[in-house]
């Protein structure tokens, strides 16, 4: 009986530290993916890809600011939608349209300008904070080395109650799948590679592909898919006049 005892405890006491080195790991794959000793400006390009409608683009100019939760995206292309723009206050999240000249506060589930993108995308990783691990385990993802860890949300201000995240072994995300509670997978998006600049990581681009949404083509599901490519970042320190509304509506003067 106690040698049962033993090993119960022992196969559990394994099985916390192995959580415990999980919980480790997504904590570090989020401080990668954020700067919260600098503020983060980039170009970054949408393109999506809607079978049977072809292909959209927009262009918007992010800038973030991670250690006050805030971050402001401004349209730049196309013509139509120049000068749109969101402004993220910790969990407050304005759209400001330059036609009716209003803020309305949006989500950071919503869709980002209709693509596939979500407004959650565009701020600082929180995983770790906002899920927990349920399962981990090793894997292969193409050239990379990976541990793959399960995970459900811990809160409902998240786009998706379930993820699946491959992370490399330099602790950097290459691949996410969301799921809804129910367990369909939803979406899944790919971070093939980062550039490396004053020693932080940026993803170059992000290919995210919608599971659900898609058309027939020539009698073939094909799912739309959405490619965010990110190009002259700069960890540059930002005045504190570009986190504001003021600055989305004098942009638009």
């Amino acid at each position: 009986m106690k040698k049962t005892i033993f090993i119960f405890c022992l196969q559990a006491a394994c099985l916390w530290a192995v959580f415990a080195d999980d919980a480790e790991l997504l904590k570090t794959a989020d401080s990668l993916a954020s700067y919260m000793d600098a503020d983060f400006s980039a170009l970054y390009t949408i393109v999506q890809d809607k079978p049977g409608q072809g292909r959209s683009a927009t262009e918007a100019l992010v800038y973030r600011r991670d250690s006050s939760e805030t971050y402001v995206i401004i349209i730049q292309k196309p013509p139509v939608s120049r000068g749109q723009g969101y402004l993220k206050q910790g969990n407050t999240l304005w759209f400001y349209d330059p036609e009716s000249k209003k803020f309305n506060s949006t989500s950071s589930k919503e869709r980002f300008q209709n693509s596939n993108a979500r407004n959650s995308d565009f701020t600082r990783s929180t995983l770790s904070t906002d899920y927990k691990v349920l399962k981990g385990e090793n894997g292969k993802l193409g050239r990379f080395n990976c541990r793959i860890l399960t995970l459900e949300a811990v809160t409902n201000e998240v786009a998706y109650p379930k993820m699946k995240i491959w992370i490399s072994d330099d602790s950097l995300v290459r691949k996410t799948e969301d799921y809804s509670l129910s367990g369909q997978l939803l979406r899944s998006s790919a971070i093939p590679d980062y550039y490396i600049l004053e020693g932080r990581y940026i993803p170059k681009a992000i290919l995210l592909t919608d599971e659900m949404r898609g058309a027939k083509i020539n009698g073939k599901f094909v799912k739309e898919k959405t490619q965010i490519t990110i190009t002259t970042p700069s960890f540059k320190k930002l005045s504190n006049g570009f986190f504001s509304k003021a600055y989305l509506e004098q942009v638009n003067k």
